[in-house]
């Protein structure tokens, strides 16, 4: 009895000794977290500052230049392409001959059905003679006519098979490409040129919603190319999209009118500048101040040594700045690197 007595108070001294060792660590361990906290207390980040700044209120978008027309001239006939007219890089106009295929053998074709025609010609000139002295009948007569038109029927789809040998454009442009050589065998609806005319193009770009309000079919917008930066073009607002795509951004089209030379090509990047060419004083802040995209509105302000969440409505963008309508005053400062460590209200140390 005494025995269990003496080793029930061994494992109590044990186990106090235990919890007394496990105490003091904790202590030190809360000890050393607050002194880690005390010196971690701060997010280092940078700031700028929120201000009015004289801007150009137009609005720049980016595209590429396309031709307005673009087709594809295919072969109307089968045949063996006898000859072809036109290079690439020719200029054509609407209803030019581009090649010919097998026409000598489709004109023996007209040939006889001229023939024909003329023989048929003769004999109603002979039944109607023959009529009036009642050398024919009347039935005779009629069945003589109708031979003369079938044979008139014949010679004009005779001409008009020929006539689909005769490749043509239908559109007036430049030849991009060639697909036939003397000697090719094509079938019906084969490619044989490509023609592109950029005497008129089109540039198709994406506008914000925040600006796309201020656009109207119609209404004309000064064009540059980024390899002729000492050359200006007009155009106009063709299209607008009703709705946007994914990034809230409306695809605009605009058809510019190219010069003389035809400098401006399909494939080349350009830039439309809508809106006023006045500047303003407006008040913005960096792009970098907003936490996450600019649609979400949200920034930093600070305050004292705490970096304050704030919610701001966004206006206009002007490439690396960002018009803001609320939210901040101007001279507040704004977070513009280091906001992925913040949460309302952290404490901040502000480094350059």
């Amino acid at each position: 009895m005494k025995r269990a007595i003496i080793t029930v108070i061994i494992i109590a001294a044990v186990l106090a000794g235990i919890f007394y060792i496990l105490n003091k660590n904790k202590a030190k361990n809360e000890q050393e977290t607050q002194e880690a906290a005390v010196t971690n207390a701060t997010v280092a980040v940078r700031v700028d500052t929120a201000r009015k700044q004289l801007v150009d209120l137009a609005y720049l978008a980016n595209g590429t230049f396309m031709p307005k027309q673009e087709v594809t001239v295919s072969a109307e006939a089968a045949g063996r392409v006898v000859r072809v007219l036109v290079d690439e890089g020719s200029r054509v106009s609407a209803g030019q001959t581009l090649a010919i295929v097998e026409g000598d053998k489709l004109n023996v074709s007209v040939a006889n059905a001229q023939a024909v025609f003329n023989n048929a010609q003769a004999d109603v000139q002979r039944f109607e003679s023959a009529y009036a002295t009642g050398g024919v009948t009347k039935q005779q007569l009629d069945q003589t006519k109708l031979q003369f038109e079938n044979a008139k029927n014949n010679l004009q789809s005779a001409k008009l098979t020929a006539g689909d040998v005769t490749i043509k454009t239908s559109v007036s442009g430049i030849v991009n490409s060639r697909k036939i050589e003397p000697g090719t065998y094509l079938n019906v609806g084969a490619p044989a040129f490509d023609i592109v005319n950029v005497s008129t193009l089109k540039l198709r770009v994406n506008v914000d919603e925040k600006n796309v309000a201020t656009l109207k079919v119609g209404q004309t917008v000064d064009v540059t190319a980024s390899v002729y930066s000492d050359k200006k073009f007009t155009g106009k607002i063709t299209f607008i999209a009703p709705k946007s795509d994914g990034g809230l951004n409306f695809p605009v089209e605009i058809e510019i009118a190219n010069n003389a030379d035809n400098d401006l090509r399909a494939g080349m990047y350009g830039t439309a500048s809508f809106g006023s060419k006045n500047s303003a004083d407006i008040l913005v802040i960096p792009r970098t101040a907003f936490v996450g995209s600019v649609s979400d509105n949200k920034v930093f302000v600070v305050k004292g040594d705490k970096a304050v969440a704030t919610e701001v409505v966004s206006g206009r963008n002007f490439g690396n700045f960002i018009e803001v309508i609320s939210g901040v005053n101007d001279g507040d400062q704004v977070i513009v690197s280091g906001q992925i460590n913040l949460f309302d209200q952290t404490p901040i140390t502000i480094i350059k």
